[in-house]
């Protein structure tokens, strides 16, 4: 199965790749299952799979959880090392392409104090909906890289 394929099968069509890149043969080994299923486990117990039911939660903190996904991310791939690479692939192209636009807008605006006000909570949540669809997509791919039972839809 190829790159293209595993990321159709998904249905994570936001991703894009050069067109070489996609064709790859992809076999994940057992340093890719295993940081697979460190990266499952953490975005399942995060907001950035689970549902911020209006007038709850913190929108400064949700948005805190998100971006830490990049250092959980980074110390993943660095404890795995080179061995994963299949999942490094996939790991990076997740954080620049879908993690990294949302943090990079919301980062500025919260400095902005845009959490003082509620039309920008609002849209904060409802970007944060969007975000959430996506990532639930790469939890369900993490599952299958890991081999385990996906619980995304729990």
């Amino acid at each position: 199965m190829t790159l293209k394929e595993w990321i159709n099968k998904w249905d994570f069509n936001s991703l894009k790749l050069c067109t070489g890149f996609l064709d790859a043969e992809l076999v994940f080994n057992a340093a890719d299952e295993k940081a697979a299923w460190e990266m499952y486990v953490e975005l399942l117990t995060r907001i950035a799979t689970q549902p911020l039911e209006d007038n709850t939660g913190n929108e400064q903190a949700a948005l805190e959880s998100i971006y830490s996904l990049f250092s959980v991310t980074r110390g993943i791939l660095k404890d795995n090392g080179r061995s994963c690479i299949q999942f490094s692939k996939i790991a990076i192209i997740v954080l620049n392409q879908v993690i990294r636009p949302f943090t990079a807008k919301w980062h500025i605006l919260s400095i902005q104090k845009a959490f003082d006000s509620p039309v920008q909570c609002q849209a904060f949540r409802s970007e944060l909906k969007d975000l959430q669809n996506e990532l639930r997509k790469y939890t369900s791919m993490l599952s299958g890289i890991a081999q385990v039972e996906d619980l995304t839809s729990m």
